[in-house]
């Protein structure tokens, strides 16, 4: 089921880091697809704008985007939860965010298709500037960085995708390397890259090499992959 924006994520989270992203938003209204998309363009992000599921989905390899938000309700055809099930299937690394008219999830879903677990959630309602869905973005990208309850160390849990990341850079293959190893695009690669580094709590800084850090987490037994 999906996570719920809180206030809590944008004070964490500089907005300068997003605007580099790649934004895959699908939504069949027209109107609210030409408003928020140009919200988020004038806000710096890229952003590739689809009506349907199907076009969503014909558009994830070649656009390579960093986060999919889709209305819930896409219209006839599959629905938002419906696509990106299917973006967990073949792109796990992408975050996924919803938009919804309904105020709770467990309302928002009637026909059985639940919405990916991990999925930032977010109201329409409560969609105010391009802010909102920017914060939403920084959560779906980050995942809250899942930690494991019960370590007496707070060892921060990451999935397999990440762990193969993590051991990849350990190996010293730089981004072409790793998109080489998983017969994907580097552009895929870096986005990859970029994911592990937020999950680990490594932000941008131009003094410190975020791989040696990474490296070095793993190392010191810092890191758990699940």
């Amino acid at each position: 089921m999906g996570v719920e924006v809180n206030q809590g994520i944008g004070q964490s989270y500089g907005m300068e880091t997003l605007y580099r992203w790649r934004i895959l938003f699908v939504e069949d209204e027209e109107f609210t697809r030409s408003l928020l998309t140009s919200l988020l363009e004038k806000s710096g992000v890229d952003v590739r704008s689809c009506s349907t599921a199907a076009e969503a989905i014909a558009a994830l390899e070649e656009f390579e985007p960093h986060v999919v938000i889709a209305d819930l309700d896409l219209g006839l055809g599959p629905s938002g939860a419906h696509l990106l099930t299917r973006v967990e299937q073949v792109a796990p690394w992408v975050g996924m965010v919803i938009l919804s008219a309904h105020a709770s999830p467990s309302l928002a879903v009637s026909d059985g298709v639940e919405i990916p677990e991990g999925t930032i959630y977010l109201v329409k309602s409560e969609v105010s500037s391009a802010e909102d869905i920017l914060v939403a973005v920084a959560a779906a990208v980050e995942k809250r960085v899942v930690r494991e309850h019960g370590l007496e160390d707070d060892r921060i849990v990451l999935s397999q995708t990440h762990g193969e990341i993590l051991r990849l850079i350990a190996e010293g293959y730089s981004n072409a390397g790793i998109a080489n190893e998983r017969s994907t695009t580097v552009r895929a690669a870096e986005g990859m890259v970029q994911r592990l580094f937020l999950a680990l709590g490594l932000r941008s800084d131009p003094d410190r090499n975020a791989r040696v850090l990474a490296v070095r987490m793993w190392q010191q037994g810092k890191v758990v992959i699940r």
